[in-house]
């Protein structure tokens, strides 16, 4: 399965607490790196969603955000221990009495004093198991968008590999004629040379010819590297890495088949090939 490392999704759920939204966003990192937004409420979820996104996810770069808008008469009440005004308006009112210049003490002052106003505690358990549901609910819809923004570069993966092998199967069947061309090339020297032809001399230069210009070694690990691709593209398992490792094979192949060119056809061949080779790297680069 392909499956990209790029994607985003949101939820939302809602219960008499309020309105719960849960983002998920990645991008395309080595490992799996996870950071989480939430409400201090939600904080004793973390650990759990950490070992969530282990479960679903290999590698990537993923925010995590989680909002909670309360419901009105939640956000909107909050209480007032009329005992504890009274004293510490008492105390203000006996302190001004020793001053010479008094100043008066207001209600906002009061209610700033700590524990005159406070909101009552709230049961934020429903709420708790909402977040948890909600956000393996987003998580699988994460997992989702991914696998099918990886399935459409399924083509491009394909269509490139089919035009490699063309390239590789040109090349290897242009080998004898361009080696036979070579060993024309060099009588053809020695004849202008006026160097009487020895058999075993120029048997000699072909072998060191041959051992120069053989690309057949290359062509075969291009064609397994290829086939490495293939297969590997049909698996079910994370597949960035092992692509990675073999763009960088086929690519280091196409490079060696560049330096032993001989011939001009060759040399644009590889150049077809590293420009092939890149278009998929690019691509490899956001896969999980």
């Amino acid at each position: 399965m392909i499956r990209s490392m790029t994607a985003f999704s949101r939820k939302d759920t809602q219960g008499e607490w309020g309105t719960l939204t849960c983002e998920i966003r990645t991008v395309n990192h080595r490992y799996l790196e996870p950071s989480f937004r939430l409400p201090e409420t939600f904080r004793e979820l973390e650990n759990g969603f950490r070992e969530e996104l282990r479960k679903q996810l290999k590698r990537g770069k993923v925010d995590v955000s989680m909002r909670l808008q309360s419901a009105d008469k939640a956000s909107q009440s909050f209480e007032i221990n009329d005992d504890m005004a009274k004293a510490v308006n008492e105390a203000a009112n006996h302190v001004n009495r020793i001053l010479d210049n008094p100043a008066h003490i207001s209600a906002l002052d009061i209610l700033h004093w700590p524990g005159v106003l406070s909101v009552p505690e709230q049961d934020y358990g429903p709420a708790l198991d909402a977040a948890a549901g909600l956000f393996e609910d987003t998580v699988r819809e994460l997992v989702s968008v991914r696998e099918r923004e990886g399935e459409r570069l399924r083509p491009l993966f394909e269509e490139r590999l089919t035009t490699m092998t063309d390239v590789v199967s040109r090349v290897r069947k242009l080998m004898p004629e361009l080696l036979g061309a070579q060993e024309q090339t060099l009588r053809d020297r020695f004849e202008k040379a006026k160097v009487e032809l020895d058999a075993d001399r120029v048997a000699q230069e072909m072998v060191m010819l041959a051992q120069k210009s053989d690309v057949a070694e290359e062509l075969d690990r291009l064609d397994a590297h290829m086939s490495e691709v293939a297969d590997t593209l049909k698996s079910d398992d994370a597949i960035g890495r092992r692509l990675d490792f073999l763009m960088q094979e086929l690519n280091r192949e196409a490079n060696t088949l560049s330096s032993k060119s001989i011939d001009a056809r060759v040399t644009r061949a590889a150049v077809d090939l590293k420009v092939l080779i890149e278009q998929m790297r690019e691509q490899v680069q956001n896969l999980e």
